[in-house]
């Protein structure tokens, strides 16, 4: 059989197949949890990675062997600077998926986001829109945020969609329309010792071989010609590499959507009583100005990357309960 250059599949899956660069530095969020409230609620917020902590907590979790004992965890700093709601998107639906049917937006926007994108309303559209609201499925927020009010050099704002859930779609609409063109903070959204999913673009690898991008054994040392390479491709007939068989490509800049991150700590440098700062800044960050959150464990993606936050969608707890923080060391 003669060499084949290897090529991402084309059908079939098998784990996060195929292991492509992700297209943007935006994860998207495809799925979005249900609100049983008769209130309306935006689902999503974001944050920029800075870096991380140790967290010193007593643990809460009942029927665990370490319950009510001291606990030294993991805490992932993230910086959320408030974003900006500039109009509403709504959605009808049916066999063929989701489409789009009018887009609403606000008169005015903050400055930092005003001068990067140039969004205008036709005339009559939030008329057109109560017209056609009956034949409207899902309620979407078109939201911004600035990275330059985390503290980071990038001029071009992140817009994307936030799901609204809870209530009917009137109410929904309505609940947007009185927050157009105004700022929502973290603390608006989630509550600490809620538990949230977090999506992102994994650290980038490069090009990596079998052993480093899925684990494969070494072979003996003194196998023929190779040692970190796979020992069998397939049969020699048909003369075809499947999907499944590990091969050398690219490793991370992937999309991945973690699941049940607890918050930990919510805070503002101005007047929260808690040093979050360490000396000279967090390293590839610097310093952590305004709103913040810690979350419990590991966050995708390196420092100064966007971090989407979406309502739990997995195990939601009937009651949220506010965790014990003793100490939070830098």
């Amino acid at each position: 059989m003669g060499h084949r250059k290897y090529e991402q599949p084309r059908r079939g899956s098998a784990a996060y197949y195929p292991r492509g660069r992700a297209k943007s530095m935006e994860a998207r969020i495809r799925t979005w949890p249900k609100n049983d409230s008769d209130e309306p609620k935006i689902l999503a917020h974001c944050g920029f990675k800075a870096g991380c902590v140790q967290i010193v907590t007593i643990d809460d979790r009942e029927k665990t062997p370490n319950a009510g004992k001291q606990l030294v965890s993991l805490g992932t700093v993230l910086v959320t600077p408030p974003v900006s709601i500039l109009g509403i998107r709504g959605y009808s639906k049916d066999h063929y998926g989701l489409h789009a049917e009018f887009d609403v937006y606000a008169n005015e926007f903050p400055k930092s986001i005003s001068k990067e994108i140039n969004l205008k309303n036709k005339e009559g559209a939030v008329e057109n829109a109560e017209k056609i609201l009956g034949r409207v499925k899902e309620i979407f927020a078109i939201v911004a945020v600035s990275p330059r009010a985390a503290g980071l050099e990038q001029k071009k704002p992140y817009i994307f969609e936030a799901l609204v859930s809870g209530g009917d779609v009137k109410k929904q609409f309505a609940h947007v329309k009185e927050l157009l063109g105004k700022e929502i903070k973290i603390d608006q959204i989630f509550e600490i010792g809620a538990t949230i999913d977090v999506a992102a673009i994994t650290k980038g690898k490069g090009w990596q071989g079998v052993i480093q991008r899925f684990g494969v054994k070494k072979k003996q040392h003194k196998s023929r010609k190779t040692v970190r390479e796979v020992a069998s491709l397939g049969p020699i007939s048909p003369s075809n590499v499947m999907y499944s068989v590990p091969r050398a490509g690219q490793m991370g800049f992937h999309q991945r959507t973690e699941y049940d991150k607890r918050i930990m700590v919510m805070g503002n440098t101005e007047n929260n009583q808690m040093k979050i700062n360490p000396a000279g800044g967090y390293k590839h960050f610097g310093l952590v100005k305004g709103d913040f959150i810690i979350l419990k464990g590991s966050v995708p993606g390196t420092y100064r990357r966007l971090i989407k936050l979406r309502s739990q969608i997995r195990n939601a707890p009937v009651k949220i309960t506010k965790p014990n923080v003793l100490e939070v060391v830098i």
